[in-house]
């Protein structure tokens, strides 16, 4: 640690501080450069998409004709184009980046038509006249089990022996489940711009969250090595795990007009192409088998998933093992039968989305102790306590990990005590009695999220930085930013481990030609491996500048201090600018690389066992809600929130990420419908038909606050991850809502409640309490 170490620099410290998020002025002013502000040379072109009308066909004929006589066409071009590899898949190459001859998908590529101007080349695209051999259509997780319809065959977790184990339990409880999907709608599509330059080079700027995969598509497509491209990104509007793997369409098909044309073209999706053409978080279906005792101990869990994968694989596998390994959430659970399945069905191939598979697979277990508890007469907040894991016993998962880090009986008491949850639970029983028409809800969710990526190797990041002689500092990583402040946090790294203000330092767009082999910015370990790096290449810079200091002015290495700006050796206190030039002067390296890798992580994916997991971030929310049992309507009144975060690096970014999580997360389960016609054609696909939700729908009363508890790992400065785990927050929000209906009844009927839990849906759950209560 940096702490000075002389005079008034003790409590010295960059990181743990709430800077700003390092573009907000940018933001705020319209000045920041998203990958459509970049300035377009001379002679670009503009590309769009044509595609498929059918969800499942033969394309008998087509005839592109009227789309290059269409004014400003300057190319169309079909898979016989692609110089390379026709494939975008980022695991298993069953995604063309167009349909060759068959399409699976309303909405998948067909061509691409390359234009003067992007609405010459859009309103171009509609104009093929495509004729098609129907086949049959899957359209839900459902009808894919039915037919055994799977992107990847079925994966099954089982500890101890669950059917000897419900054959002992008193109590049982069975039912299904399902929860939608959900649209990621960043604010800014997808978009790439390809350049292409010397001895076959191409620079293609990307909106993306993982530009080395973009690198390795565009480079197989064209049929290159990877040294011949490069990508860049330096911000994105949103990327939520849509731009994870999907960006790769559009980079590709950018990159191939490119070469096609010899000239500069971009490709920006229109929000209802970019909906119609993209993947989303998957929806699950569920079917569940729980036993338990007379207090509501969990004895034996069964449950049987499917997944809506879309028409291919991409990421549905590593989605569906997150989901039967976040299956447990904060509870534990001996004998375990956890089935998973990835539905083919003839939609959009989907994706990543923030949380990956963990909010999908804990919901099912929320779901089934809030009808336990009520079963039994019993506050579902006690129902929960009970199972939680333990701290010296019952604390393994399923898939064989050792919870080294539980903290969540103390969290939850923490907010349980100052959320009042007890006088309010009182409070709304009271204010139900009285009140026939309106009703309130109140809930109080845990959460645990496994921090790492799931595949090992991909728990890996390099980090470049440069001090230059002015004593200014530059920093360029493998991680993207988003808006969730990755680089403003690895930039506090940096100023903390040289000694110096924030203000000093800048980093620079993600660029495949500075640091390579990069992982995907995503399952929430961007910070925490970028930021581990970029330590690492400041530790030896500093390194080298405290055996220079020592060298010139006397004293150990190991006693140069760097903080507040200044280096203190030998009992001087020297401007650290002062320092770097005498150092360049005696030529000295200012600049490092540095990479780190997660240490261990293991995992066996036949017998889903293994230590796939870093640590556990953990939190809780309490939820207060009021509905309208005549119209299904609801309002969120109150909002408590407890995130534990570790030792923080950015208390107001990461208050600010939980914040948005909570909203997204809450979107997602009640307002956000994902609906397709019975041709397969997906009509929310529009900002008019498609809900997310808007400041009206966050609460008055949002009260957000971070635990203090520091990481047992050693990650980056003991801080936790905040991307993901969020998310799961607002399950508080969704079984509130179920309070709220339940009390209808009286709370003696489970009401049969889906996600997203829309108004439609509350008042088909009141109806059914109502019949049977």
């Amino acid at each position: 640690m940096n702490d000075g170490g002389i005079k008034n620099t003790g409590a010295w410290a960059e990181v743990g501080q709430a800077r700003k998020h390092e573009s907000s002025e940018l933001h705020v002013r319209g000045g920041a450069t998203f990958t459509d502000d970049i300035a377009e040379l001379s002679g670009t072109l503009h590309a769009a998409l044509g595609l498929s009308s059918r969800a499942h066909a033969r394309i008998a004929g087509i005839d592109l004709a009227p789309v290059a006589a269409s004014a400003g066409v300057v190319a169309v071009l079909t898979v016989a184009d692609i110089p390379g590899l026709n494939d975008c898949g980022p695991i298993i190459h069953d995604d063309p980046i167009l349909a060759d001859g068959l399409v699976q998908y309303v909405g998948q590529p067909v061509f691409i038509v390359v234009a003067d101007t992007h609405d010459n080349a859009r309103r171009a695209a509609r104009l093929a006249q495509v004729t098609y051999e129907d086949l049959p259509a899957i359209l839900t997780p459902q009808a894919a089990r039915a037919a055994q319809s799977y992107v990847l065959p079925p994966m099954r977790l089982t500890r101890g022996d669950a059917a000897a184990a419900f054959a002992r339990a008193p109590h049982t409880v069975k039912g299904e489940l399902y929860v939608g999907g959900q649209e990621q709608f960043y604010l800014e599509g997808q978009i790439a711009y390809a350049i292409p330059g010397e001895d076959r080079g191409m620079h293609v700027y990307s909106s993306t969250q993982h530009p080395s995969e973009m690198q390795h598509v565009i480079a197989h497509a064209l049929g290159l090595h990877s040294h011949h491209v490069t990508v860049e990104c330096r911000r994105m509007g949103g990327g939520f795990g849509g731009k994870e793997s999907q960006s790769a369409l559009w980079a590709a098909a950018a990159a191939i007009a490119a070469v096609a044309t010899s000239r500069p073209v971009k490709l920006r999706a229109d929000r209802d192409d970019d909906m119609l053409v993209t993947g989303k978080r998957h929806c699950f279906h569920y079917e569940y088998d729980v036993g338990y005792d007379d207090d509501g101990r969990i004895l034996a869990a069964r449950v049987d998933m499917v997944t809506r994968a879309g028409y291919s694989a991409d990421l549905s596998g590593p989605v569906a093992t997150r989901a039967v390994c976040h299956f447990d959430n904060a509870y534990y659970l001996s004998d375990v039968d956890i089935r998973a399945a990835c539905g083919k069905t003839n939609t959009q191939s989907n994706t990543a989305f923030r949380g990956f598979g963990g909010p999908q697979g804990a919901i099912a277990i929320e779901y089934v102790l809030d009808e336990i508890a009520r079963n039994l007469g019993r506050d579902a907040l006690d129902i929960r306590c009970l199972n939680f894991y333990g701290k010296v016993d019952r604390n393994v998962t399923p898939f064989g990990q050792t919870i080294v880090d539980n903290v969540i009986p103390e969290l939850v008491a923490e907010l349980e005590a100052g959320s009042d949850y007890r006088a309010r639970r009182a409070a709304v029983e009271d204010y139900n009695r009285t009140s026939p028409v309106l009703k309130k809800g109140l809930a109080l969710t845990p959460l645990k999220f496994g921090i790492a990526f799931n595949v090992t190797h991909l728990n890996q990041a390099g980090a470049l930085v440069h001090v230059y002689v002015d004593g200014s500092i530059l920093v360029n990583h493998g991680g993207t930013e988003m808006g969730q402040g990755i680089n403003t946090k690895v930039m506090q790294v940096v100023a903390h481990e040289l000694g110096v203000g924030l203000e000093r330092v800048r980093a620079t767009a993600t660029n495949t030609s500075k640091v390579s082999n990069t992982s995907a910015t995503a399952a929430s370990t961007g910070a925490d491996l970028n930021g581990k790096a970029a330590q690492d290449a400041a530790g030896k810079i500093r390194a080298r500048l405290s055996d220079f200091a020592a060298r010139q002015y006397g004293g150990e290495a190991s006693e140069v201090r760097f903080a507040a700006g200044t280096v203190f050796v030998a009992g001087l206190a020297l401007p650290f600018e002062e320092v770097v030039a005498k150092a360049y002067l005696a030529r000295v390296q200012l600049w490092s690389d540095g990479f780190y890798a997660t240490p261990g992580l293991h995992w066996d994916p036949k017998t889903m066992n293994g230590r796939p997991f870093s640590y556990f971030a953990y939190g809780a929310a309490v939820s207060e809600v009021v509905i309208d049992t005549l119209t299904g309507e609801w309002k969120l009144l109150r909002v408590d929130a407890l995130y534990d975060a570790g030792r923080s690096l950015n208390p107001a970014i990461d208050i600010g990420q939980v914040e948005g999580a909570f909203i997204q997360g809450m979107g997602w389960l009640t307002t956000e419908e994902l609906w397709w016609n019975p041709a397969g054609e997906l009509m929310t696909h529009a900002p008019s038909t498609y809900k997310i939700p808007a400041v009206s729908d966050c609460p008055e009363d949002f009260r957000v606050t971070l635990f203090d508890n520091a990481n047992v790992e050693d990650s980056i400065h003991r801080s936790k991850a905040v991307g993901e785990p969020p998310l799961l927050l607002p399950f508080s929000v969704f079984f509130a809502i179920r309070d709220a209906i339940s009390s209808v009844g009286g709370h003696r009927v489970n009401p049969p409640l889906n996600a997203p839990a829309t108004s439609e849906a509350i008042l088909d759950a009141i109806g059914f309490v109502e019949a049977r209560a």
